[in-house]
């Protein structure tokens, strides 16, 4: 096993590694709407949180000379439901002709009062 770290997506703010290599998969661990930058959570709408969100993971997967097309399947966890189809607008803009397996589930609650929370699984 190989621990991922790379300063274009936040750092682990508990005892985790933002992305964990397995033989020839990738996990990354699930992101929220932190700057890497200022290392900040950016709060804002469901667009915004899954911008910064999706731009954490595209950093983490750069890190490993991977991209959105190598991702084998996503968990999404939603802090209300209605916000799906917002979500799912910013999210597809990643995704071209591959689109990965996916689950999406709405939570009672998210690190720093996020709206939503993604992690991904990534195959070499």
């Amino acid at each position: 096993m190989q621990m991922i770290e790379t300063d274009k997506a936040p750092k682990a703010i508990g005892p985790y590694s933002q992305a964990i290599r397995y033989e020839n998969l990738v996990f990354i661990s699930g992101q929220i709407a932190i700057d890497p930058k200022t290392q900040e959570f950016i709060g804002g709408d469901i667009k915004t949180q899954t911008k910064q969100i999706m731009e954490n993971i595209k950093g983490i997967l750069e890190e490993v000379g991977l991209n959105f097309n190598h991702i084998v399947k996503t968990t999404i966890y939603l802090k209300n439901m209605e916000d799906f189809q917002q979500m799912n607008e910013v999210y597809g803009s990643y995704f071209t002709d591959y689109k990965p397996a996916r689950a999406t589930v709405e939570v009672s609650n998210l690190p720093k009062g996020a709206l939503v929370e993604i992690e991904v699984i990534a195959g070499l």
